[in-house]
């Protein structure tokens, strides 16, 4: 999580994301509340690229520690596939 935490060059990013899908890897966040909103699209850009579905979470700890304010954040764009409906067929609901 939190690529853009790494500083990667672009060719070292691309390698990161080719053998994070080659070993299985199936999602990405997307949009955090420490990403700029360059970086969300260059992440979204990178799940379409690559095909993975998307998350977005706050990264939320306390009011004083956090960038963002919980449920702040803005939406994944519309064309990406949240993880959380990949995930929907794990969802244990109480009967």
């Amino acid at each position: 999580a939190h690529a853009a935490r790494y500083h990667f060059s672009p060719t070292g990013e691309y390698a990161l994301f080719s053998e994070f899908k080659q070993h299985g890897g199936q999602g990405v966040e997307v949009v955090t509340g420490s990403h700029s909103a360059q970086e969300a699209r260059r992440y979204a850009d990178m799940a379409r690229e690559f095909n993975l579905a998307a998350s977005r979470g706050s990264d939320f700890h306390s009011p004083g520690e956090s960038h963002t304010d919980l449920g702040a954040l803005p939406e994944l764009p519309g064309t990406l596939t949240p993880v959380w409906d990949v995930l929907q067929n794990r969802i244990q609901r109480p009967q």
